[in-house]
Parts: C-alpha cells; sequence; structure tokens
C-alpha cells in the first residue's frame, strides 16, 4: 500500500482550492502550510476526470509528465517553466520585460508514511521599475573597512538572490526539497528546505512565502480530536557577509528560528491557534554560537517571556482565527505582537466566500490589514523578522494599511484571476526590515496595484497554464514610477512570487 504524505503546493492556486470545501469535511485544521495529502486529501478533489483517448492528451491534461507507479513505489516527475514576455506601457524607455524559467518538480512516494520533493529552478528575468528598485534595496551586504557596509546584487521575493543579467535584469537559480515521514496516524515529520505560511489569508502577519525558503525540521502532533500542535525549528539567514572567512567566498551570518503552534477546534467549523515565534541570536560579524537553549522548548510564550529585552531573542506572539459560518463562506483573523510591545501590532480582518450566483469555482475574497510602524523590527537589527534580507510575513515590512479584493473563477479549464491591493503607508520604508542601518527615506503615501489575468488551465497537477495578464501600479508619490504592464506567456504554478506591493 502506498501512502501520500507529499505536501500540497503553497501556491495560491492551490490554497483557494483547500479553503473552497469541496469534499465532505470542511478543512478546520489551523492553516499551518504545507499540509499533506494524507491530511486533505486536495489531489483527488481537483483532479480532471475528462476520458482521454490519447496519451499525450493524458499526460497535457491530467497527469505528471512522468508518472510510474509501482507496488510500494509512486514517482511523479514534471518541468517546472515560466516563459513570459511583456512591456510596461507606463515606462518612458522602451524595453521588453521577460521572465525565463527552467526546472524540473519531483515527487515521490515509498510504501504507505513516507514522501519526498526536490524540485529546482534556473531564472532570468528584467522587471518593472519599482520591482526592480524593491528587489536591489534589498540585497546583500560586504563590509567595509569602516565597520559600515555596501549593498551588492538583488534579492528577489521567494527566488532568493540575484546576479546581474544583461545590465538592467536579474539572474537567479533556487532548489527546494523535503522528505515527510509519518510513523503514526497522529505524527507526522517533515524535514527539508521549504518555505512555510500560517493562516487563511491572502497574506500572513507570522509567517508567509514572501521570503526565500530556509532549512528546517518540522513536527506535526494530532494530540486529540480538538487539538494540534506544531513544532518547528529552523536557520535564518542576514544577507550580510562576514568580514574575514576561509572559504573562497566569505559567509552569511545566521540566526535560529523557532515556532510553537497550538490549535484549538472548538467546533468541526470554528478553530484558534496560539502562535509564538522566534529569530535566536547565533553571534555577531566576528562570532558564531549556539542558540539559547530555550530555543528548544516546546511551550509557547514562555522563551519570549523569559528572554524579553535581551539580546538572544526577539518573539512574535500572536492568534490565528478561522471560522466556516456556513459550508462556502470563511471569516478569519490574525493578531500578531513584537516583543510583548503594545506598539509593535498588526491584525488582520478577512473573509473567503465560494460559489456564488451558483458558479462553481468561483472565489470571492476581501481582506484588511494592519501593521503598526517597525512592527517587524527590533533594536538589534539583526534579529528582524527577516529572512535573506526580505520580510518573513507581509512583504510591505511595516507602517501600513492595506485593503485586497480577490476574485477567480475558472470555467472547463478556461480562468480568469483578479486581484486589487490598495496601501496607505505612514512613515514607511521599503528597507526599514533589513539587518543593517540603511539610509531611508519615510514615505506616507497611497498605492493602487491591480492584476487581470485570462488563460487556459491544462493542468490541475502541474498548475500549468497559458496566461495572459495586465498589472496596473499607481501611487501618490510622484517620486515612484506608476506601471501597466501586459505579459503573456506560458507557466507551471508551484509557489507564489508576489509582486502587488
Amino acid at each position: 500500500m502506498i501512502g501520500q504524505q507529499s505536501l500540497i503546493p503553497l501556491h495560491s492556486f492551490y490554497k483557494d482550492q483547500v479553503f473552497a470545501n469541496k469534499g465532505q469535511q470542511t478543512y478546520n485544521e489551523g492553516s499551518f502550510f504545507p499540509v499533506s495529502i494524507s491530511e486533505y486529501n486536495l489531489t483527488s478533489l481537483i483532479k480532471d476526470s475528462t476520458k482521454q483517448y490519447y496519451d499525450a492528451t493524458h499526460i497535457l491534461f491530467q497527469k505528471h509528465l512522468i508518472d510510474v507507479k509501482g507496488k510500494d513505489y509512486h514517482l511523479k516527475i514534471s518541468p517546472a517553466i515560466h516563459f513570459g514576455y511583456g512591456r510596461d506601457l507606463a515606462d518612458t524607455i522602451t524595453r521588453n520585460l521577460f521572465q525565463n524559467t527552467r526546472g524540473f518538480y519531483v515527487e515521490g512516494d515509498l510504501f504507505k508514511n513516507f514522501s519526498f520533493s526536490t524540485s529546482l529552478f534556473e531564472n532570468q528575468s528584467r522587471n518593472t521599475q519599482y520591482e526592480s528598485t524593491y528587489y536591489k534595496s534589498n540585497g546583500e551586504f560586504y563590509p567595509l573597512p569602516d565597520s559600515t557596509y555596501s549593498g551588492q546584487n538583488a534579492v528577489i521575493p521567494g527566488a532568493g538572490r540575484t546576479k546581474p543579467f544583461k545590465g538592467d535584469g536579474f539572474d537567479y537559480a533556487y532548489a527546494i526539497g523535503y522528505f515527510v515521514y509519518r510513523p503514526f496516524k497522529f505524527l507526522r515529520i517533515t524535514a527539508g528546505n521549504n518555505a512555510q505560511f500560517i493562516g487563511n489569508g491572502h497574506r500572513s502577519l507570522f509567517i508567509s512565502d514572501n521570503s526565500y525558503s530556509f532549512p528546517y525540521y518540522r513536527i506535526d502532533w494530532k494530540i486529540s480530536q480538538k487539538f494540534n500542535f506544531t513544532y518547528l525549528r529552523g536557520r535564518q539567514t542576514n544577507l550580510l557577509r562576514r568580514p574575514a572567512s576561509g572559504s573562497v567566498e566569505a559567509i552569511y551570518e545566521n540566526k535560529g528560528y523557532s515556532i510553537n503552534y497550538l490549535t484549538y477546534k472548538i467546533t468541526d467549523k470554528i478553530n484558534i491557534s496560539l502562535f509564538e515565534s522566534g529569530n535566536w541570536s547565533k553571534g555577531d560579524s566576528i562570532t558564531s554560537k549556539a542558540s539559547h537553549p530555550l530555543y528548544y522548548n516546546p511551550i509557547p510564550f514562555i522563551s519570549g517571556a523569559v528572554l524579553n529585552k535581551t539580546n538572544e531573542l526577539s518573539s512574535l506572539i500572536g492568534l490565528n482565527i478561522g471560522c466556516q459560518f456556513a459550508p462556502k463562506h470563511l471569516a478569519y483573523a490574525q493578531f500578531a505582537l513584537n516583543n510583548f510591545n503594545s506598539d509593535k501590532f498588526a491584525f488582520q480582518l478577512g473573509y473567503r466566500g465560494y460559489n456564488y450566483f451558483g458558479l462553481k469555482d468561483f472565489m470571492l475574497q476581501l481582506e484588511y490589514n494592519y501593521v503598526a510602524e517597525k512592527t517587524f523590527e527590533v533594536g538589534n537589527r539583526r534579529l528582524n523578522n527577516t529572512h535573506y534580507n526580505m520580510p518573513l510575513a507581509h512583504v510591505k515590512g511595516s507602517g501600513f494599511q492595506e485593503i485586497i479584493i480577490r476574485s477567480n473563477y475558472e470555467w472547463k479549464r478556461i480562468y480568469i484571476d483578479f486581484s486589487a491591493v490598495y496601501y496607505i503607508t505612514k512613515n514607511h520604508s521599503d528597507k526599514g526590515h533589513l539587518p543593517v542601518y540603511n539610509t531611508q527615506t519615510l514615505s506616507s503615501e497611497s498605492i493602487v496595484n491591480s492584476s487581470t489575468e485570462i488563460g487556459y488551465r491544462f493542468n490541475r497537477m502541474m498548475n500549468l497554464m497559458l496566461f495572459a495578464n495586465w498589472n496596473y501600479r499607481q501611487t501618490s508619490n510622484s517620486i515612484n514610477p506608476s506601471s501597466s504592464t501586459v505579459n503573456i506567456g506560458l507557466r507551471t504554478g508551484f509557489m507564489n512570487h508576489y509582486k502587488d506591493f
């Protein structure tokens, strides 16, 4: 017997499907993604069951490119691609925009309780001016003789650091992978290099896939029918080069990362979760050390309370709430507090609804996010809530309000996807979260960022789609450029890469 412990990809398409509750049982497990197929068998709920008469169309519409199954194993391999071409109509410099991604996605099951996955992505891209400016502002830092740092290269959300490509483009590669072992029905152990996401919304105020994947191990324990507990420990990276190293290239500074997450299912449709994360000191630019012993403590809020206002830890505590008040309607909320400081808080209120007007595969989402100034920042900037110089939670960092409207609909593989984001920022800086102080220009502005995409989804297993989209961005700050971009292309969607900032 072959089990399916593989993890559902983090792309918004798959998360939207999980919350659609297409099965008989409502998803009510606390929303710590990625979840495994054994926990919520999304594959069987979204598979294309139309009759195919040729092997080629069977693969194109319903399977992975390579799908080999035996008595005690199942191996699936697919290409991971994104070939896109576009033009920013608001750009005064005539230049073509593009995304060129080639890679592979592998997923395997062995016996009934072990699964694994690995994937590799090689990329070159040229992006809009507002995207490129943001990516470059979060690049890696090199030490200078006067104890300051110089910035180089760039970092792309969810995809890591880059190198220059053809003058104004980016060249970057990244890999993710994990294995899942489920020795007992109530216990699942995951380890690898992957992103995480907590919450029911488009955004998370705890941790999201906005930042780069990181090495971790994670234990999911189903304590009872009412209680779940997740214990995660990992390593985060500040893109600060150490001043001296015996290796060819100076290494980066690291910090420990921890999550304790306890979910209580009040009913079969309402859950509330206690959240605690920690960024743990592992030294500075000269020295390295082990994390504090409380790094391994599994009890929420203890470590943060004991080590509050020390140089060992910056903690983030919070609540995540989900209420399925009708079969296709979900209300949700989050609240986060940094280092028990009442001035550094964030909250989220949201709603998801499905199958409006009797339309199957129609989704509407409304969300409001508020993040106070410097919520994800602390006195020791190396312990900010970041990884790879990117915010761990929201792509915008701190100091803003946000209203989100998302909707999508699919009919016979033809889909339309719409999103609109409205920001109001106050004393905000896109560099405020960085691990070293950088000259900052504070802004207070309003931003509209919208995207409309239509396409043809060939395959839900690979999320393979032919697409055309229009992205529009306008800001009240005359210094920042507006953008009106059209794109066409072909891509597989396993991961999110956020551009709505």
